[in-house]
């Protein structure tokens, strides 16, 4: 059977064992309004659901991977505390979906990774950037703290010095930097070299025993689950929304870009 969902803002391209998966907002460079990080959601966590597909290789269309939230969208007024709260999980939700999906996740990453981007990315099994990538979480600038359990994700693919650097210092690292500290496995020049790369990449994993592949997931999941003991994040899009509403917070959004 066919893998098929209705999606506004994401394209698939379905590829024997691969789904090519593409943010596909190009003229807002893929900035991610609340359609697509549900869409996001709901697409890796429908991806459990089937056994057609190995690889789930993520991108976006145009000039960008992501650049972050759309700060042009107009975001509903929640009725009540039980939509905001659950307006507020959307990101954790998305990122939390691609981090346990059950396929190999490859991100493929060009141009911007910002904020909300740069998670997607790092909730990726396998990540591979051109050198002029740009992965920057800009939220403590903008008054507000880090959102959607990217904080722990952080610390737990680049290390805890890396990840302080990275999300107090607000501070932007382009594909050499994030290969030095392990945020991607592999960096490219050139946008072809990247698609090469991403091939080589799919090649490799789909040469290797399925049933092994997909247990060494489990394993590294379960370890991964193990990490999050502690983990304050649940109540990250609850903090968010309230720092977002600071007049400190309002100024500096207006402002920024």
């Amino acid at each position: 059977m066919a893998f098929k969902m209705d999606l506004r803002t994401i394209d698939l391209e379905p590829d024997g064992e691969v789904l090519r998966i593409w943010l596909n907002r190009p003229e807002a460079r893929n900035a991610h309004n609340q359609q697509m990080v549900k869409e996001i959601g709901d697409l890796f966590t429908a991806i459990n659901a089937q056994s057609q597909f190995r690889v789930a290789v993520l991108g976006g269309r145009g000039k960008s991977f992501c650049a972050g939230a759309d700060r042009k969208e107009k975001l509903p007024i929640p009725e009540n505390d039980l939509e905001a709260r659950y307006l507020g999980q959307l990101g954790r939700r998305a990122a939390r979906a691609i981090e346990d999906c059950d396929v190999v996740t490859v991100a493929r990453v060009h141009g911007h990774a910002i904020g909300g981007g740069c998670c997607f990315a790092a909730s990726c099994d396998f990540r591979l950037c051109t050198e002029d990538s740009l992965f920057y979480v800009p939220e403590v600038e903008l008054g507000v703290p880090l959102p959607w359990g990217a904080t722990p994700r952080l610390v737990h693919e680049i290390g805890a010095a890396r990840a302080r650097q990275m999300i107090i210092t607000s501070e932007r690292i382009d594909g050499r930097k994030a290969a030095e500290w392990g945020l991607v496995h592999e960096v490219t020049q050139t946008e072809t070299e990247l698609d090469d790369s991403v091939e080589r990449w799919v090649e490799k994993i789909l040469a290797l025993p399925a049933m092994s592949v997909q247990m060494s997931k489990y394993q590294l999941r379960g370890y991964n689950q193990l990490s999050r003991l502690g983990d304050l994040s649940e109540f990250d899009g609850d903090a968010s929304a309230r720092a977002i509403q600071t007049s400190d917070a309002q100024s500096r959004f207006s402002n920024f870009g």
